[in-house]
């Protein structure tokens, strides 16, 4: 009965807290008695050592990274590994470079060699301090040769003016290189001892002042005697190595000498032998090879002929020597004796070769989207041709106003893409205003006959007629630049077309960030020519791990190779004898493959001049350079981004071309070609990504002003100017630029006027806007062969020349 009766806790019994002061440091692994769970995570156990395991931790692997940047010391530049590739870069006209290269090839017992081609390199070999160098000298005002070098150079070697340090080219120069990336340098001082003591201190003060903006705890090396020459050397040798990712995860070579043999079918396509050292990663002859400038190609065999620049002193000293140096001298006689001790290290695999497709050839019955063909498209032109007719415009009517002048049954081929509209107008009033200015300059020479002109003034003239065509385009782009600032993608209706025909590619969102847009819809024809990734962020991460992971077979970096490359133009050759350098790059898996990629950019501050979407521009992107005509979109975290018309200086813009996978990271340069054939570089930045399913939606906002305001309606006019557009673009949500949101209700009469309903009163200075959208793509205007660009120097020296003559 007493176990009956007994209390029983009920359901809102009081429960004290646990006592937490045993959680300190340590009890938890007295109270376990050393033991350890069996699940236990390495993370978990990381967090549980104590203070001297986690000292002890931190001091291995401080000892790791130490031993891996000497042990890439120590592989650069000796017998192991290739030699330190230096590049000279000359920063101003009066920089001396001849006297420092004489200077460094003074050192005791070094060995010198020249190169082949016509670069104007040489090799440095030092057995007493067991180290190698390869000198490489780019071609003042040569800006492919400076960036070509830049890409697998070792350290860079600047060689400054002792009084102005750099001009406006090395400037120019300086500032493309960092965009790109910048290698391990040091910077060189030859000269200045003309100069009085005290005015070189002050001098040197200066120029040291000047470059801490660029140059940041940078230490300048004078370079007039041999033994400064051997500091800068000794410092070479010894600074940490700066790291390019897009080259670190490729093999790359620099080539020393190239042999050309022409195919049995023709002349001006061969075999192209390459001669150099690896570096980066293993080489193998089963991937494809990027000529840097030419193209991807593919290898049929790679050789290992003796190593030209050994530091072996059996190779060095005695007659072996001079034998080595007559192979430099005597190309013909060299190539027959280094025959003999080639050998063939592998030939390339046909089953496990790289293919050089780099476009999807569409099957027609695959895909959901139906394309005209070849002979529809004859078909379409012919009956056009047929059905043409003349009609009758007013006098002063340009080609692109008679083009709208159409009747009520051909409204359906009334052309909608606004950017080719407005580039044909564009066109037309240039062609006017070229014709007028054409006639005048005429009559103007024929009164100017008839006086005393000399010839020289008439030619002086018509250049200064040319120029002022060139400033009169500049002038429409800055005016267009300056509209689309103030007015955002506003447009004017057409009177003559319906807008709903106008207007018929354009669809309207209830909210541009929330509202769905299929990224599979309308595509275009182009779209099947490309290729995709499933996931390219894990694509992209498989491949790098198993880069680092598995071992390649091939040639190590450090060796000597031949690399046979099939089916080169002649012009390649052509290009090396002319000094150029020849600079190869292996592509990783589907980087021969064409795709949509998307780069982050910011305009670059020197520049100001308008660039408007779809001109054309050159690409440096990474180890590649090509051209092709960009979209500009905003840079945002959504799934739709706005299409920007003109390149902003005060944004971050992301730029969408048609151009083979690259895999990022990976800098891009972006330069705009004048019409004296000089690059202008107008924005720098990165690749963003790999991706066709970008949407960038073009934005066109037609505006109309309140006629009779009301409480919460009123009457809109301009907008449009038949009834019909009005109860087509109906569903169409309205908006004001003070903020006010609304909808059309009715058409009032048959000119356009319609009445709207908005959430407040409306303002007389208010403006009504109506949104329409559409997605956009980049035109297929990828080409892989970029022109020379005109030299810094005669750009620069010439132009005070035209300025005395205009004057």
């Amino acid at each position: 009965m007493a176990a009956a009766g007994a209390h029983r806790p009920g359901p809102l019994k009081q429960q004290n807290k646990a006592h937490k002061g045993g959680k300190h440091s340590g009890s938890s692994q007295r109270r376990a008695g050393g033991r350890v769970p069996v699940k236990a995570q390495p993370r978990r156990r990381l967090r549980d050592l104590n203070r001297v395991d986690r000292r002890h931790q931190a001091l291995q692997l401080r000892r790791q990274r130490k031993e891996a940047v000497l042990a890439e010391k120590r592989s650069l530049g000796t017998r192991d590994g290739p030699p330190h590739l230096v590049v000279v870069v000359l920063l101003h006209s009066r920089a001396a470079a001849h006297d420092s290269l004489r200077l460094l090839q003074s050192q005791d017992s070094a060995v010198v060699r020249a190169d082949e081609g016509g670069a104007g390199g040489f090799a440095l070999l030092c057995p007493r301090l067991k180290q190698r160098w390869r000198f490489v000298t780019a071609q003042a005002g040569d800006l492919h040769a400076v960036l070509d070098l830049a890409k697998v150079a070792d350290s860079l070697l600047f060689i400054l003016d002792p009084v102005d340090g750099w001009d406006s080219a090395g400037e120019y120069c300086l500032s493309c290189l960092f965009a790109q990336g910048l290698p391990s340098y040091a910077l060189a001082v030859p000269g200045g001892t003309d100069l009085p003591p005290k005015k070189r201190i002050d001098t040197r003060k200066k120029l040291s002042k000047s470059i801490e903006k660029r140059f940041p705890e940078a230490k300048l090396f004078p370079l007039n005697t041999e033994q400064e020459s051997s500091l800068l050397l000794r410092h070479l040798s010894s600074q940490k190595q700066r790291h390019l990712a897009f080259r670190d995860r490729r093999a790359h070579l620099l080539a020393r000498a190239a042999e050309f043999v022409p195919s049995q079918d023709s002349d001006l396509v061969g075999t192209l032998k390459v001669s150099g050292f690896v570096r980066g990663q293993t080489l193998s002859v089963n991937s494809l090879v990027h000529i840097v400038g030419h193209g991807d190609f593919q290898l049929s065999q790679v050789d290992a002929p003796p190593d030209p620049l050994s530091l072996n002193p059996r190779v060095v000293k005695g007659q072996k020597r001079s034998q080595d140096m007559e192979v430099q001298d005597d190309s013909g006689n060299g190539a027959d004796e280094m025959e003999e001790d080639v050998k063939v290290l592998m030939k390339a695999d046909p089953s496990k070769q790289e293919s050089l497709q780099s476009e999807v050839v569409p099957d027609p019955m695959e895909g959901e989207q139906t394309w005209p063909t070849e002979e529809e498209l004859q078909e379409a032109e012919d009956s056009l041709k047929a059905n043409r007719r003349v009609v009758k415009v007013p006098k002063g009517t340009s080609k692109y106003q008679a083009a709208w002048i159409v009747d009520d049954g051909e409204e359906g081929s009334v052309k909608d893409d606004d950017d080719d509209e407005d580039d044909d107008m564009d066109d037309d009033l240039m062609e006017e205003a070229v014709s007028q200015e054409g006639d005048s300059s005429e009559e103007e020479a024929g009164e100017e006959e008839s006086e005393t002109m000399t010839v020289s003034e008439c030619l002086r003239d018509d250049q200064y007629d040319e120029k002022m065509e060139e400033d009169e385009q500049m002038l429409e782009r800055y005016k267009q630049e300056r509209m689309d600032e103030m007015f955002p993608d506003e447009v004017d209706t057409p009177r003559d077309v319906p807008a709903r025909v106008r207007f018929q590619k354009y669809r309207g969102l209830k909210s541009f960030r929330t509202s769905p847009w299929d990224p599979k819809e309308n595509l275009p024809r182009d779209y099947a020519r490309i290729f995709q990734f499933q996931d390219f962020s894990r694509t992209r991460k498989n491949l790098f791990r198993q880069i680092e992971k598995e071992e390649t077979e091939g040639a190590s970096v450090g060796w000597y190779v031949t690399l046979h490359v099939c089916n080169v133009p002649i012009s390649v050759m052509e290009s090396f004898k002319e000094g150029k350098p020849l600079v190869l790059f292996s592509l990783l898996p589907h980087e021969q493959k064409m795709s949509v990629l998307n780069f982050l950019v910011r305009r670059h501050p020197g520049n100001s001049e308008p660039v408007r979407a779809k001109e054309e521009l050159i690409f440096h992107c990474g180890f590649r350079r090509f051209r092709a005509s960009p979209l500009f979109s905003q840079h945002t975290s959504a799934d739709k981004h706005k299409l920007e018309r003109f390149l902003r200086p005060d944004a971050a813009l992301v730029v969408t071309v048609y151009a083979p996978i690259t895999f990022p990271p990976a800098s891009v340069l972006l330069f705009k070609q004048r019409s004296n054939g000089m690059h202008d570089l107008i924005a720098t930045g990165s690749l963003l990504s790999v991706d066709p399913d970008r949407i960038v939606i073009k934005r066109l906002v037609l505006s109309g002003h309140p006629f009779k305001i009301f409480t919460k309606t009123a009457v809109v006019r301009y907008m449009f100017f038949n009834r019909e557009d009005v109860m087509w673009f109906k569903p169409v949500e309205l908006r004001t630029k003070w903020g006010r949101r609304g909808h059309i209700k009715e058409p009032l009469g048959t000119h356009g006027h319609m009445k709207c309903h908005f959430d407040g009163q409306l303002k007389s200075q208010d403006t009504v806007l109506l949104n329409l959208y559409k997605r956009v793509f980049p035109k297929w205007t990828y080409d892989p062969h970029v022109p020379e660009p005109v030299p810094w120097v005669r750009s620069e020296s010439a132009l005070p020349e035209q300025e005395v003559e205009m004057e």
